[in-house]
């Protein structure tokens, strides 16, 4: 029982680091410098995820953990903006390339998966509830 415990938290802290990742890249859709104030255009992150294979069950299951966090290396989305401060000579400022639509199709999906495995918690925790009562 344990083990279903650890597989689905394992499911939790990778989805939560998932969404650190998307929250960010919303949060950055604008960001023309980078943290030293140089002109360069926030690069979107994603997480790669792993089998965790120190978390497993009899049966085959394994948990997941975070692999890294990486870069993208998209190129930045050019727009027509000669007034804005960051423009470059032809008047056109880089912005990073993020599609918000894309970003929160995978923040409803990691939403899914971390609900599914508090289903898997939750579930378990009847499980073992439910056969103290017959035990007692």
């Amino acid at each position: 029982m344990h083990t279903t415990f650890d597989i689905a938290t394992s499911g939790l802290i990778a989805q939560r680091h998932r969404m650190n990742a998307i929250s960010s890249n919303l949060a950055n859709m604008s960001t023309t410098r980078n943290e030293h104030g140089e002109l360069e255009p926030y690069q979107p992150r994603f997480v790669v995820f792993e089998t965790d294979d120190s978390i497993a069950t009899r049966g085959g299951g394994r948990g997941v953990r975070v692999a890294s966090t990486e870069i993208s290396d998209i190129e930045p989305r050019m727009r027509y903006e000669p007034n804005h401060p960051d423009a470059n000579e032809e008047g056109y400022v880089a912005y990073p390339n993020i599609d918000m639509t894309l970003e929160f199709v995978d923040a409803l999906e990691a939403t899914r998966a971390y609900e599914a495995n508090l289903g898997v918690i939750e579930v378990t925790k009847d499980l073992g509830q439910q056969t103290l009562r017959i035990l007692a």
